[in-house]
Parts: structure tokens; C-alpha cells; sequence
């Protein structure tokens, strides 16, 4: 059962409301491991990396408005902070601990982004196709094979993306049969160029209408191709 891995602690919502922010929402959830075996420096960078993108994000007035972060962590599964409006998302420290519940995860990562997009459509709000970005440095500690056939199934439908980025001594035959996409595999522990490169095409995508084709840049520095 998926609920035995989750703890359903949240950062509550902040004060903007729908009516104080009409703007079309960009939201990206976040998968990130912190099983025991990411303690040290991995999830110091990882922490880092957060930060910056945050920083990052604040230096676009655009992006302030439109793009909505959250983050589930999983050893075991926590909503560390559901939705929130750039200036609203406020990370918390991260800290290792317990297994690697990856397909639990990914269950909890698609029902937030289905909850957040019918709160979108009863008020009236646009929206672009949510990112749900995975990043694990190791193989799964539970059934993940229905994680991945909802991915498949979302991707198909275009609900959301996926994004799986493997740290060093990820499974990779486990993300490949996940992700519709290729894996990536991160270069060291480059987390804070990684969410750079993220920030930066958080701002792309948000600066465009919904439904537009974009470029996004390219994966270069952070990634092993």
C-alpha cells in the first residue's frame, strides 16, 4: 500500500489567493531522494541547489507569479511543501533518512499535480503543462512498476512531463523503464548547476502562453550525456 510510506506533514499555503494572482500558473514538482544513503555532502549540494533555484526564480518578475513549486521527499514519503507561488516557497532544510520508496513517490507527485490542476480549472485559472522532475541515487525500495505505468499514461495523455535525473549509483534500468524520456544522469554532485539550468527554463516556459512550443536549453554542465 502506498499510504504506509507517506507522511503527510505540509508547510501550509500561503496568503496569495487565485483572485490576488490571476496569472496563468508553470507548476514543477520536485522528487527528491533523502534516503540515508544521500547524507553528507550529497544532500548539503542538494540543499544548495534549492536555494538557487529559488534565487534564481525571484529575479523574474514573471516568473514570480506564474511558476508553482513543490516538493515531495521520499525516505519515507513527505509533501515538504505543496504548491506554492515562487515568493511563497520557502525551502526547507533536508535531511536523510530511511529507504528509497521511489514508486510511492511518484504516486504522491502525480496526485498532487492532478489536485492542483482541477483547483485550477474551478477557478478559472490557465496553466501550462506541469514538470515533474525525479532526482534518486538509488533503486527503488518498493513496487514502482505502476509509478511507471501512470507516467506513461500521463505522458500519453500530455497531463504532465517527466523528468528522471539519476545522481551516481542510480538504477538506471529502473529510470529508463519510468521515463518516456532519457534519463540524465548528473555530472558529480552539480546540484546547484542543475537547478540553474531548471530555473532557467522555468522562466522560458513562463514567459510564453500556454500551449506555446519552446526551446528549453540545452542540458550542458550539469549533465552526463
Amino acid at each position: 500500500m502506498v499510504d504506509e510510506y507517506i507522511s503527510f506533514e505540509q508547510v501550509p499555503f500561503g496568503s496569495e489567493s487565485f483572485a490576488d494572482n490571476p496569472e496563468p500558473r508553470c507548476p514543477c514538482v520536485l522528487l527528491l531522494d533523502t534516503s540515508g544513503s544521500m547524507a553528507g555532502k550529497p544532500i548539503r549540494e542538494l540543499n544548495d541547489g534549492i536555494q538557487a533555484f529559488k534565487q534564481e526564480l525571484m529575479g523574474d518578475h514573471l516568473a514570480t507569479k506564474r511558476v508553482e513549486v513543490a516538493i515531495v521527499t521520499f525516505g519515507p514519503v513527505s509533501i515538504e511543501t505543496n504548491f506554492q507561488t515562487v515568493a511563497n516557497f520557502i525551502p526547507r532544510t533536508l535531511h536523510t533518512t530511511g529507504d528509497t520508496p521511489l514508486g510511492a513517490a511518484v504516486a504522491t507527485g502525480i496526485d498532487l499535480v492532478n489536485q492542483r490542476k482541477q483547483e485550477y480549472k474551478e477557478h478559472g485559472i490557465a496553466y501550462y503543462k506541469p514538470w515533474i522532475i525525479l532526482i534518486t541515487d538509488g533503486a527503488p525500495t518498493d513496487s514502482w512498476r505502476q509509478a511507471a505505468k501512470q507516467i506513461r499514461e500521463g505522458e500519453e495523455r500530455k497531463s504532465f512531463a517527466f523528468f528522471a535525473i539519476g545522481i551516481e549509483g542510480a538504477n538506471f534500468e529502473v529510470l529508463r523503464e519510468l521515463s518516456v524520456r532519457e534519463p540524465l544522469k548528473l555530472r558529480g554532485l552539480m546540484f546547484r548547476e542543475f537547478f540553474l539550468w531548471l530555473s532557467a527554463s522555468m522562466k522560458m516556459v513562463s514567459s510564453k502562453n500556454p500551449g506555446s512550443n519552446i526551446s528549453l536549453p540545452p542540458p550542458s554542465g550539469w549533465s552526463e550525456l
